[in-house]
């Protein structure tokens, strides 16, 4: 559990010419769940024609036997979604199925584009009536009105149009195409199962199915499968790759390999050169769970210092719950983590953790280990004070709201209530996730790789501020 109120942002899943495509994509969409647990959907093609299932709610919940007996066909895609761009409603799950005069199409999404407010605003002044507050919509019409002869033509003319982060898998009845943007913000890589194609946002979906990682969709890069043939297209303008370095950070399952590296060795490093920046004399390391774990670990070998599980998650906490009549302080913390007091009373404690965003969660977690009996708590985080929102597909406060865009690391040190806090170098960032020059550090550093655009009005259009969450403890 991160501080964080940067959240999870969605996940994408399909499969070609198998028998089993639309339990294959359930199965997808399972280990995907971290990547949003608002909504999830499947459609899947029998040839002819696209069928849907979609509700709000997590996978488990959204599909039973009846469902997925209802997604006949050998080619599926699938969507796990967290909101970016657009209300929390049914109607914004994904994926998107329209019936243009192309035929019935599908789109899932992952991702946000920064110019969807101004590309929707031109289409609906040609008469475009939209059904959804997504900005993921807007891709649709905009394939479906292309007057290109070819669907591939069509998709991209309608990619070159847009700004911002996406990663794409697109279902007719007869093929299925996948794009990622020219900078490559967001994962995507390809697979074989069965001898079959298959593509997801992360490699643990492979695993769960017994699938092959073979390789990263490149940015910028368009693939066409029909059947046994995949075809590669590069018809987008080059850019310079950002790779949302969060992904490894915090957003990514630790056994998934994101940008062709294992995310667990990113984060171990990152521990590790914590360790080496920021020692301090202590009795044990602390991970915040789940997502400081292999950091807190990094940090452990290269000090010498016991990791100690100091604090227990709780990973059955749904999405609100009930806080009793009568106020107990720090019950939205406290719901979800639980110290263990034999580990922490009488400790010199170094608490690890991915971010710190508000302030307001880090602040409740010291306190609580303070109170379990703590004689000191030094403060280390994995990633370098973050000072801007994300406008690429990841749910942030405004810059308003980041308490270090106006507060010193020492008064944010006295507002958590630690003993110390120090953060990561991006040096040491950079040098942890390997190549560092092929990733956006633009939340640390305000330099943003595309031209930004102002959102007050996007919000406005797609209903959603970019700042609450009923899961948020802040």
């Amino acid at each position: 559990m991160p501080e964080i109120d940067f959240h999870e942002e969605c996940g994408v899943f399909a499969i070609v010419s198998h028998p089993e495509a639309s339990r294959l994509a359930y199965l997808g969409l399972y280990a995907l769940q971290h990547r949003g647990q608002e909504a999830a959907g499947i459609v899947s093609s029998d040839g002819k024609n696209l069928l849907q299932q979609k509700g709000m709610g997590h996978v488990a919940e959204v599909f039973d036997e009846s469902r997925l007996e209802n997604l006949k066909g050998d080619s599926a895609i699938g969507h796990v979604r967290y909101s970016t761009a657009g209300e929390s409603s049914v109607a914004n799950a994904q994926p998107i199925l329209v019936d243009c005069w192309r035929g019935p199409i599908a789109l899932a999404h992952n991702g946000n584009l920064v110019n969807a407010g101004a590309l929707r605003r031109e289409l609906e002044r040609d008469g475009a009536i939209f059904n959804s507050s997504s900005d993921s919509e807007v891709i649709l019409h905009l394939l479906c009105r292309s007057k290109r002869r070819t669907i591939l033509e069509a998709f991209a003319e309608a990619l070159r149009l847009l700004q911002g982060a996406y990663s794409l898998v697109v279902l007719t009845p007869e093929s299925l195409l996948v794009a990622r943007d020219p900078r490559g913000f967001r994962p995507l890589c390809l697979g074989r199962v069965d001898g079959r194609h298959v593509f997801a946002s992360e490699t643990c979906a492979f695993d769960l199915i017994d699938a092959a990682y073979i390789r990263d969709v490149e940015p910028g890069e368009i693939l066409v499968v029909e059947g046994d043939s995949l075809e590669s297209h590069f018809l987008l303008p080059r850019e310079k790759p950002a790779h949302c370095i969060f992904e490894h950070i915090y957003f990514s399952r630790p056994d998934s390999i994101v940008f062709g590296r294992n995310v667990i060795a990113s984060r171990r490093l990152l521990g590790t050169y914590l360790a080496m920046e920021s020692p301090v004399e202590a009795d044990v390391v602390v991970p915040v769970p789940d997502s400081g774990v292999s950091a807190a670990l990094g940090y452990a070998q290269q000090s010498g210092i016991p990791l100690e599980f100091g604090l227990i998650r709780n990973h059955y906490v749904g999405r609100t719950f009930i806080e009793p009549r009568q106020s107990i302080r720090n019950f939205g913390v406290k719901v979800k983590l639980n110290p263990v007091r034999e580990i922490l009373r009488d400790k010199r404690v170094i608490l690890v953790d991915d971010s710190i965003v508000r302030g307001t969660t880090s602040k409740k977690i010291v306190h609580i280990i303070r109170a379990a009996g703590a004689k000191e708590i030094h403060v280390r985080i994995t990633s370098p004070p973050i000072v801007g929102p994300c406008y690429y597909g990841i749910d942030t406060p405004t810059k308003g709201e980041l308490i270090a865009s106006f507060k010193s690391v020492a008064e944010i040190e006295k507002f958590i209530g630690a003993d110390s806090l120090r953060y990561l170098s991006l040096e040491s960032l950079l040098r942890s996730v390997g190549e560092g020059d092929r990733y956006c550090s633009a939340c640390f550093t305000n330099r943003y790789p595309t031209d930004v655009v102002q959102q007050d009005r996007q919000k406005e259009l797609f209903g959603k501020p970019l700042v609450e969450d009923p899961r948020s403890t802040s």
